[in-house]
C-alpha cells in the first residue's frame, strides 16, 4: 500500500506539474483580466459543478464500497455485474443530463452574468466531458478498488498534455481571443476522450466489462442509494468554488474569478500529490476494515493517514504562502500577465494555503464515512461547510472590503470549520483515533516547518535581490529557496524524532521494500 501511495502521487504530481504548464500557457495567451477569458472560467466550471454532482468522484465514492464487499465475500462474478449495470446506468443518465444542461446554457451561465453567446458556446463544447469524465470516475473507482492506482492517476497527464498541444498548434491559425478560447474548450474535449481511454487496458486485465444491464440487482440498488448523500456531500463541496465565483465576479467581474480560479490550481498541486494520493489509496483499504468489523485497523489506519497528510501538507501550505509571488510570477507573468495580477493571485494563493492540510484531512475523513457507507454525515457537514463559506465570502468582501484575496480565506476557514465537524462526528461510530500521538506529530511537523521556511524563504530572497527577475534566474532563485527548504525540513523532521519521515524515505526507495500498514489492511 505504501508503494501504491508513492506512485499515485508521483502519477499525480506528474499531472499537475503539467497543469501548470497548460494553465501557464493559458496565462501567456488569454492573460486573467478581461470578459473573454472570465466568461470561459465560468463556462468550464458548470459543467465541472454538473460532473461533480452527478459522475465522478461521487459515483466512483459510491461505488467502491459496494463492490469491495462482494469481493470480500467471493462473488467476484456478481461485482463485474453489478459494475456494468451500473456503467449502462450512468452513461444514460449521464447523456440525458448533458443534453439537458446543453439545452439550459444561457441560463446557467446568464445566473453569474455572462449572457454572451460566447460563454454559451464554450460551455456547449465542454459539457459533453461530464459523460465522459463520469465514466472515467467509475472506471477509476473499478481499478482502485483492485489495488490499480497508476494508470487512472497518469491519465490526467495526456489530458493536460492534448490541451496544450491543441492551443499550441492552433495559434498560427486563429488570431482572435475567442477562436482560441474555442480551441482551448475543443482541446478539453478531446483531452477527456483520450483520459477515458487510456486506463482501460488495465480494465480488461483484470476484469471484464459486459454488455449486460440488470437494475433489479439488489447491490445496484444500493450503489444508487448511497451515491445521493455522497452526490451532495461531494457536489456541495465543489459548490463551494461556484460561490466563490459569484463573489469573485462581484468585486471585480474582469479578473475576480481568474484570478481566484488561477491561485486555486496552484494550491491544487500539494492537494494532488499528497493528500489525493493518500486518501485514493487508503479508501479500498478502509473500505476492507469497515465490511470486516475491524475497528481497531480501522482507527489505526485513519490516524496514519491525519499524521501523513499532516507531515506533507503542512510544509506545502507553508510554502505556497512564503513563496507565492515568486510562483505565481515563474508560471504566469508573462506574455499579458502583469506584475499587478501577479499580486492579486498570490494573495488569493497564500490565503488559499491557510486551509490546504484542512482540505487535505477533509478528503481523508469523508473517505472513512463513505467506506463505513454513512454517507449522509459528510453532506450534513458539506451544507454547513458551504453555509459557513458563503457567509464569510459575504462579510469579508463585501462588508469588510477586503477584496479578491478574501474569498480564498473565507474557503479556508471553512475548511477547518469542516474538519473539526467530521472528527467530532466519526469519534462516536468508530471510536476516538490516538489524539496525543496525533497532536504530537502536529507540533513536531509545525516546528520543522517554521525552521525550514525560515531557512528556505532567507536563501530565495537574498538570490532574488542579487539576480532579479530574469527567467531563467527565477528559476534559480525560486528552485534554490525550494530545495533549501525541503532540505532543512527533511533535516528538523529526522531531529525531532517525526515518524512520518521514514515512512516517505521507504515509500522513495524501492517497491520492493514496502512500508507495514497499521490498519493491517
Amino acid at each position: 500500500m505504501a508503494v501504491s501511495t508513492a506512485l499515485f502521487a508521483v502519477a499525480t504530481g506528474a499531472s499537475r506539474l503539467v497543469g501548470m504548464l497548460r494553465e501557464a500557457a493559458a496565462a501567456w495567451i488569454f492573460t486573467v483580466q478581461g470578459e473573454a477569458i472570465n466568461a470561459f472560467t465560468v463556462a468550464y466550471q458548470i459543467p465541472n459543478l454538473i460532473r461533480s454532482l452527478v459522475a465522478d468522484a461521487a459515483l466512483g465514492a459510491a461505488f467502491v464500497p459496494i463492490f469491495n464487499e462482494l469481493l470480500t465475500k467471493g462473488e467476484r462474478e456478481r461485482a463485474w455485474r453489478v459494475a456494468s449495470t451500473v456503467w449502462w446506468l450512468s452513461f444514460a443518465g449521464l447523456s440525458v443530463v448533458t443534453g439537458v444542461a446543453m439545452v439550459l446554457a444561457p441560463q446557467l451561465l446568464g445566473l453569474f452574468g455572462y449572457h454572451g453567446a460566447l460563454g454559451v458556446g464554450l460551455a456547449r463544447v465542454i459539457f459533453p466531458t461530464v459523460v465522459m469524465l463520469g465514466l472515467n470516475g467509475l472506471q477509476t473507482a473499478i481499478l482502485n478498488a483492485l489495488d490499480e492506482f497508476f494508470l487512472p492517476a497518469i491519465a490526467p497527464v495526456a489530458w493536460n498534455l492534448v490541451i496544450v498541444g491543441t492551443l499550441v498548434l492552433s495559434l498560427p491559425f486563429l488570431h482572435t481571443t475567442d477562436a482560441r478560447l474555442y480551441a482551448y474548450a475543443f482541446g478539453i474535449l478531446l483531452g477527456t476522450a483520450v483520459q477515458l481511454a487510456i486506463p482501460w487496458p488495465a480494465m480488461r486485465r483484470l476484469g471484464h466489462l459486459q454488455w449486460f444491464c440488470d437494475p433489479r440487482d439488489e447491490a445496484v440498488k444500493r450503489v444508487f442509494l448511497l451515491m445521493l448523500p455522497v452526490t451532495l456531500g461531494l457536489g456541495l463541496i465543489n459548490l463551494n468554488l461556484l460561490v466563490n465565483t459569484f463573489f469573485a465576479a462581484d468585486i471585480d467581474r474582469d479578473l475576480g474569478p481568474a484570478a481566484v480560479d488561477k491561485a486555486f490550481r496552484i494550491y491544487m498541486l500539494p492537494q494532488g500529490m499528497f493528500s489525493v494520493a493518500v486518501a485514493a489509496v487508503l479508501f479500498p483499504a478502509l473500505s476492507r476494515l469497515a465490511a470486516a468489523g475491524d475497528g481497531p485497523g480501522f482507527r489505526a489506519l485513519v490516524g496514519t493517514g491525519l499524521r501523513q497528510i499532516a507531515f506533507l501538507l503542512l510544509p506545502g501550505a507553508a510554502i505556497t504562502a512564503a513563496f507565492a509571488i515568486p510562483i505565481v510570477r515563474l508560471l504566469y507573468e508573462h506574455g499579458h500577465f502583469t506584475p499587478a495580477e501577479t499580486s492579486v493571485v498570490a494573495a488569493s494563493l497564500a490565503a488559499f494555503s491557510l486551509g490546504l492540510a484542512f482540505n487535505g484531512a477533509m478528503l481523508l475523513l469523508n473517505r472513512a464515512f463513505f467506506s463505513m457507507q454513512r454517507a449522509w454525515v459528510p453532506t450534513y457537514v458539506a451544507i454547513a461547510n458551504l453555509t459557513v463559506n458563503a457567509t464569510l465570502d459575504w462579510v469579508l468582501s463585501r462588508r469588510l472590503g477586503l477584496g479578491i484575496w478574501s474569498i480564498p480565506l473565507a474557503t479556508s476557514i471553512a475548511n477547518i470549520f469542516g474538519v473539526i465537524l467530521l472528527y467530532l462526528e466519526l469519534r462516536p461510530l468508530a471510536g476516538r483515533l490516538d489524539e496525543r500521538e496525533l497532536l504530537r506529530a502536529f507540533v513536531r511537523i509545525a516546528a520543522a516547518t517554521v525552521v525550514a521556511i525560515g531557512v528556505g524563504y532567507g536563501v530565495w530572497r537574498v538570490l532574488d535581490d542579487l539576480l532579479g527577475h530574469f527567467l531563467p534566474f527565477q528559476l534559480v532563485t525560486l528552485g534554490s529557496g525550494l530545495a533549501a527548504t525541503v532540505g532543512v525540513y527533511g533535516l528538523a523532521a529526522k531531529v525531532l524524532g517525526i515518524e512520518e519521515l521514514q515512512i516517505v524515505v521507504q515509500l522513495l526507495r524501492s517497491r520492493r521494500r514496502p512500508v507495514p500498514d497499521p490498519g493491517g489492511a
